[in-house]
């Protein structure tokens, strides 16, 4: 009998190969195979006649052949098979691309139900690529309701509901309860073994939503039980107990009064520094909104209690922007402010660590390489980390850990909605800016489609006209021969036809597969204003600070999240030019439009951010797992607010009245949780 725990090639008809392939998405074990769950589904229960079929509509038809399948090399590397067919209601085209076994695979006269997209040109009628069977055969991949799973290379979405229904067969009846009965009875969610079955093979929709309900409940109490077990077991660290000092003098000799947020978040963090206990505080504001000033102001709070900073960044670039500023407001209150980064010389790094072992640097700026072995802080007071989801978890904790007693803020320019913050941070102390500093501009956004290709071009050259600089970002880095991106503008073809449209201006073009140096050189090149127009991919998307750049243009803006397309713009509107954004997107879809409108109509990062979790789920505001959560299986935080909170206050009761989970009835819950928080990826610190 084959066991949950089991690997995957147990089954018949998986191989090393295919392990491997499996693997690549996460898939070893079975119990990981039958939680590998359908990202969507497809309605194929229906048949429609051709004539009723809607253009862009996927649809299920039934048609016999017309004529023999013809194939047709139009190039090296693209074979078309084509043949039409026919209902009662009208004729349609078929072609398969680059798949020349099709041609003995279809017979004329022979009845075929199909499924596809259904283009419509007038009354000519196509479909490409559809899958098929013949219409007297058992519906396999028609005539249902079809799950449609995320892909790797080497697999299809044959292999991949052929491999689920054998893994189900061979062991869905040792799936784990770990909710309680009680819970389970009260709340009527059905049993793991009927939602296992019809969240991948649903009868119908009712028994479809029947089975999602359990499962989403089940993924996100579990994720709060942990969460909670977690903090239970947290042991509150000592923290140096700083003296109040008098920050009015600290704000007196800004050039810039503060904000009463700024000022209100500084008084935050002071009391926990004063409190005994070591600050665990998260600086949440939106682009713009201020959080180095009161990073400074913490700086200076640490130092005179005789006490050093670390201020760690994600990028070079960053650390050398944080260093400049940090210096402009805390040079001139006798503090002395240095940097620290990998890309700097032997020399010069061995200079730097000398004056901090000798306690002459109030406040070290830098990246990974503030936490190396042979950096010596005597008198590490605050650590203070930027972008703090860029970070992994050890990263973190291996700066904190230069010191037992050290105060920890970390800072975050990416919103978190209040939905999921919910489940994030907790008993996590939080301050949040929600004001805007004086003279901060709101960069005038609009959505426009590719016909306005030459007005565009034109506006990028009445930019750099006038002194100013311009961003133009693209979704990919270079041409792709896959069909599905022909459509997307690369970063290296877009600077060349800006060159060769716009000959006077200097344009560079900047993306992740450069080398570190190289990016960079470039980076540092527009910095510095040696650049009119920088073409990138999303790696300018945090940090960079360029006042002289005005205008932000984002190519297939469809292609991003709300909240990226929103710290994009925030690269924009730093200085005293009025400054704009530009969504280029012939998306034609309504979802789409309204997306985009969203960002023309606010630039309020938490309504965005909340629009964003509804729309995208929470990857796009935190990108690789490190953001404390692990990846969701099954619920989406952003549609699946009623179950969060839901599975959040039934989490709550139970630890209320049973902390460590001690009696009978949740013993499988106990277990569940502890194998969670063996998985490093759930982690709050």
């Amino acid at each position: 009998m084959a066991l949950l725990q089991d690997n995957i090639k147990t089954i018949k008809g998986i191989g090393e190969k295919k392990a491997q392939a499996f693997a690549k998405l996460g898939v070893v074990t079975l119990y990981d195979l039958l939680s590998f769950f359908p990202r969507r589904y497809e309605d194929r229960s229906l048949v429609v006649p051709i004539a009723g079929a809607e253009d862009g509509a996927n649809v299920c038809i039934s048609a016999v052949v017309a004529d023999e399948p013809r194939l047709a090399r139009i190039r090296r590397g693209m074979e078309l098979v084509k043949f039409k067919v026919f209902d009662d209601s009208g004729m349609l085209e078929v072609t398969y691309f680059n798949q020349s076994w099709m041609k003995n695979n279809i017979s004329r006269g022979e009845e075929y139900v199909f499924y596809g997209r259904m283009e419509c040109k007038g009354q000519r009628r196509t479909m490409a690529n559809p899958v098929y069977e013949k219409a007297d055969a058992p519906r396999g991949v028609t005539g249902r309701i079809m799950p449609v799973y995320p892909m790797s290379r080497g697999l299809t979405q044959k292999v991949i509901a052929q491999s689920v229904r054998s893994g189900l067969d061979a062991c869905v009846q040792q799936l784990p309860e770990p909710i309680p009965a009680e819970l389970m009875q009260r709340l009527k969610l059905a049993g793991a073994a009927y939602a296992y079955e019809n969240v991948h093979f649903p009868a119908d929709f009712e028994a479809l939503r029947q089975a999602r309900r359990r499962l989403v409940f089940e993924e996100l109490f579990l994720l709060a039980c942990a969460l909670e077990r977690q903090r239970a077991g947290r042991v509150e660290k000592p923290g140096l107990r700083f003296g109040a000092p008098d920050m009015e003098a600290f704000y007196a000799r800004l050039p810039f009064s503060p904000t009463g947020a700024q000022k209100r978040a500084v008084r935050e963090a002071l009391a926990d520094m004063a409190s005994g206990r070591a600050m665990n505080r998260l600086l949440q504001g939106d682009v713009g909104s201020g959080k180095t000033l009161c990073a400074a102001a913490l700086a200076w709070a640490a130092h005179r209690n005789g006490s050093m900073t670390a201020f760690m960044a994600p990028t070079e670039i960053l650390a050398e922007q944080h260093c400049k500023t940090l210096t402009g407001l805390l040079a001139p209150l006798g503090m002395r402010v240095e940097k620290l980064t990998g890309a700097m010389t032997v020399r010069e790094k061995h200079a730097v660590k000398r004056a901090l072992a000798d306690g002459e640097i109030d406040l070290l700026v830098g990246t990974h390489a503030l936490f190396t072995d042979d950096v010596v802080y005597p008198r590490l007071g605050l650590v203070i980390t930027d972008e703090q989801h860029r970070f992994g978890v050890g990263q973190r904790a291996a700066l904190a850990a230069k010191s037992e007693t050290v105060h920890m803020l970390v800072m975050s320019a990416t919103p978190i909605p209040r939905t999921l913050a919910l489940i994030i941070y907790g008993d996590l102390d939080v301050s949040i800016l929600d004001e805007m500093p004086p003279g901060r501009q709101k960069v005038d956004t609009f959505a426009v489609d590719s016909r306005y290709r030459e007005r565009l071009n034109g506006f990028i050259r009445r930019q750099a006209e006038n002194g100013n600089q311009v961003y133009v970002v693209c979704p990919a880095v270079e041409e792709s021969e896959n069909e599905s991106m022909l459509s997307l503008k690369s970063a290296e073809r877009t600077a060349e036809e800006l060159q060769a449209a716009l000959p006077e201006l200097r344009i560079a073009c900047v993306h992740g597969r450069m080398k570190p140096k190289e990016k960079d050189a470039v980076m540092d090149g527009f910095t510095r204003g040696e650049t009119d127009v920088l073409v990138s991919t999303t790696v300018i998307e945090v940090g960079v600070d360029v006042p002289n750049a005005t205008l932000m243009i984002v190519e297939n803006a469809e292609r991003f999240g709300l909240s990226q397309l929103h710290q994009l713009r925030g690269r924009v509107g730093r200085g005293r030019d009025k400054s704009y954004c530009v969504l280029v997107s012939d998306a034609q879809n309504e979802e789409a439009k309204a997306r985009l409108g969203i960002l023309c109509e606010t630039n309020d990062g938490f309504r965005i951010a909340e629009e964003d979790l509804r729309l995208r789920g929470p990857g796009d505001f935190f990108g690789a797992r490190q953001h404390g959560l692990p990846e969701m299986h099954i619920a989406d935080l952003g549609a699946d607010t009623g179950i969060l909170k839901a599975a959040k206050a039934e989490a709550d009761a139970i630890f209320a009245s049973d902390p460590l989970l001690e009696r009978a009835e949740h013993a499988a819950l106990r277990k569940r949780v502890e194998s969670m928080l063996r998985d490093e990826s759930i982690t709050l610190n």
